[in-house]
């Protein structure tokens, strides 16, 4: 992702032509839209450079070009090695890679908060897998339909960071922390919510707004206070985790980064009440991974802010079954479902009914059709649940 948003990436499809485009929401340094310019494109070379800028091949790994070697200190020698690791492992990985996110008191104000015209799509730059059995045909169009207020009575709200260029926003879901039942503080997002990708830096100033204009005080243009906007808190990240495959390949143009763009923020209340966010929402939702395919009705929930939405409300679209999309088969496909939610939707949670009919997160918006015609995010499995154990058992 450029700084602070997202751009598109052609996917050329049986149902026509796809292209990739996230769904952040840019803010610019003075509230104006201000984008950053794009990344450059992916390359490859023979050999990974010692001094700096690592590229290439790196035992079964091909990297992009412009990758600072310490980026790259505790990379698994193939992906395949990394569902294999242990909490030392990501430990160590995480070592390499900190993330430093003091809280700023009052720092996230209405303006600040405020949302902004998304950014316009990049040139396209990858095509998915279409031939070999991991792609579908893009489904039918679904319509978004606001999800009823108040919204304290859902798990979702926004994500608001600060990085080159100015402001962003994303959605997101509270999910239930393992290690500590009943009393979560995690937060399940969007890898590209709380890093820019390859040769990058965690983004500043993260934090999460659950039930964000909940009363809907914003709605219609209107300006609101921030106890109407954040009505129950503003909740400061205080650890992240990202994949491996999102920090070393990922960027501004959808591709193979994609099916592993996923994160989780373990947060803290600015104003601490004493109360996990679980309990201050009123309830977290599990993560299911590694769902059969063929069982999974999905809802994707998000803040779309791109016209028609404005980023205020809350909008669901019921997409059903999911399809495949891939931009390399040797990972696990995405999931996509028709939806015309728009940038500001990204991170926000997919949920499923599970078998024993409680609703579950599946997955997480990535990308979708510049066409706003259907989204696609990450096949949670087992790369996603060690980094959720990770960071649940993180001190």
């Amino acid at each position: 992702m450029p700084a602070i948003h997202r751009s598109a990436a052609a996917a050329v499809l049986a149902a026509g032509t796809l292209f990739a485009v996230t769904a952040c929401g840019p803010d610019g340094p003075s509230g104006g839209g201000g984008t950053a310019a794009p990344p450059p494109s992916p390359g490859t070379t023979a050999s990974a450079s010692a001094a700096g800028g690592g590229t290439g091949v790196i035992g079964g790994i091909t990297l992009p070009t412009g990758i600072p070697t310490s980026l790259l200190e505790g990379l698994p020698k193939s992906w395949d090695d990394l569902t294999r690791w242990k909490f030392e492992d990501w430990d160590n990985w995480a070592s390499k890679h900190v993330f430093n996110n003091p809280i700023v008191k009052d720092f996230w104000n209405p303006d600040k908060m405020g949302d902004s015209k998304p950014a316009d799509p990049a040139p396209p730059t990858a095509k998915p897998a279409a031939d070999d059995g991991v792609t579908d045909p893009e489904p039918a169009v679904v319509k978004a339909v606001p999800v009823p207020r108040p919204y304290t009575k859902q798990p979702s709200g926004k994500v608001f960071f600060s990085a080159e260029g100015g402001r962003g926003n994303c959605s997101a879901t509270v999910v239930q922390d393992p290690a500590h039942p009943g009393k979560s503080n995690l937060v399940w997002t969007a890898g590209h919510c709380v890093h820019p990708g390859k040769g990058g830096n965690y983004f500043k100033d993260l934090v999460f707004v659950p039930a964000y204009n909940n009363s809907g005080a914003s709605s219609g243009g209107k300006k609101a206070p921030l106890a109407e906007l954040a009505p129950l808190g503003t909740w400061w990240a205080k650890d992240v985790v990202t994949s491996p495959q999102w920090l070393v390949e990922g960027g501004g143009t959808g591709d193979a980064a994609n099916q592993y763009d996923f994160a989780i923020m373990r947060v803290s209340n600015q104003n601490d009440s004493g109360k996990s966010l679980e309990e201050t929402v009123g309830g977290a939702v599990p993560v299911w991974f590694d769902a059969p395919r063929d069982k999974v009705t999905a809802t994707a929930v998000g803040y779309p802010l791109y016209k028609p939405f404005d980023g205020q409300e809350l909008y669901k679209c019921e997409g059903g079954k999911p399809t495949r999309l891939s931009f390399d088969p040797k990972r696990p496909s995405m999931l996509t479902i028709g939806c015309n939610m728009t940038q500001g939707s990204s991170g926000g949670g997919w949920f499923a009914p599970m078998p024993d009919g409680k609703l579950a997160l599946v997955s997480n918006t990535s990308i979708g059709t510049q066409d706003h015609t259907s989204l696609s995010g990450p096949y949670l499995e087992t790369v996603a649940k060690q980094a959720l154990d990770w960071i649940a058992k993180k001190k």
